[in-house]
């Protein structure tokens, strides 16, 4: 039997960026069955119709494959300004053009937000739905994954330390991927 896959998209580029901790995180809960895979989005040059019409950037071609072959997606975002970082949206911007090809169609996804404060990304998971409602992606709904004082939740070597935390994110990984098999052809 083959593996289901599942692409993460990691909201920040930051280099030791809390997002890529939990994505790491979670790959390394991959169920039997399953692979997890991040996908980049720090190349991404800013999303311009004109390379629809032509030239279309080897990324962005090589981004819309990778998206195109996963069975799902998780996102992970951090908030910036109350909405997600402009990568995250770019990238978005990019799966989903030229228009009739969008490349996140279908994908059952689950949203997970992050923040340096008590707030958790609140506004940036809520802002990220409505987007992937229009990009007709159907969210997990429940368990919502807000993550507070993300900051204090690894050692320095990035490994996740809060046990509640693996614990709540371990089992909302399987209740997504039973979410995500009810889409999975």
């Amino acid at each position: 039997m083959q593996k289901k896959s599942i692409g993460i998209i990691v909201g920040s580029i930051r280099k030791d960026a809390y997002t890529k901790k939990i994505a790491d995180f979670l790959i390394s809960k991959a169920p039997e069955g399953y692979s997890l895979e991040t996908i980049n989005i720090a190349d991404l040059q800013l999303y311009n119709q004109d390379y629809d019409e032509a030239d279309e950037p080897e990324n962005y071609s090589s981004f819309r494959k990778k998206i195109k072959a996963k069975d799902g997606i998780i996102f992970i975002t951090p908030e910036h300004n109350r909405s997600v970082p402009a990568a995250l949206k770019n990238a978005l911007d990019v799966g989903s053009r030229p228009y009739g090809k969008n490349v996140w169609d279908g994908k059952p996804c689950f949203v997970i937000s992050s923040s340096v404060s008590g707030i958790s990304g609140f506004g940036a998971n809520h802002h990220l739905r409505q987007t992937l409602t229009f990009l007709n992606m159907p969210a997990l709904q429940q368990p919502e994954v807000y993550l507070p004082n993300v900051q204090d939740y690894f050692n320095e070597k990035g490994e996740l330390i809060k046990e509640d935390t693996a614990s709540f994110l371990t089992d909302s990984l399987k209740t997504y991927l039973d979410f995500a098999s009810k889409f999975i052809k």
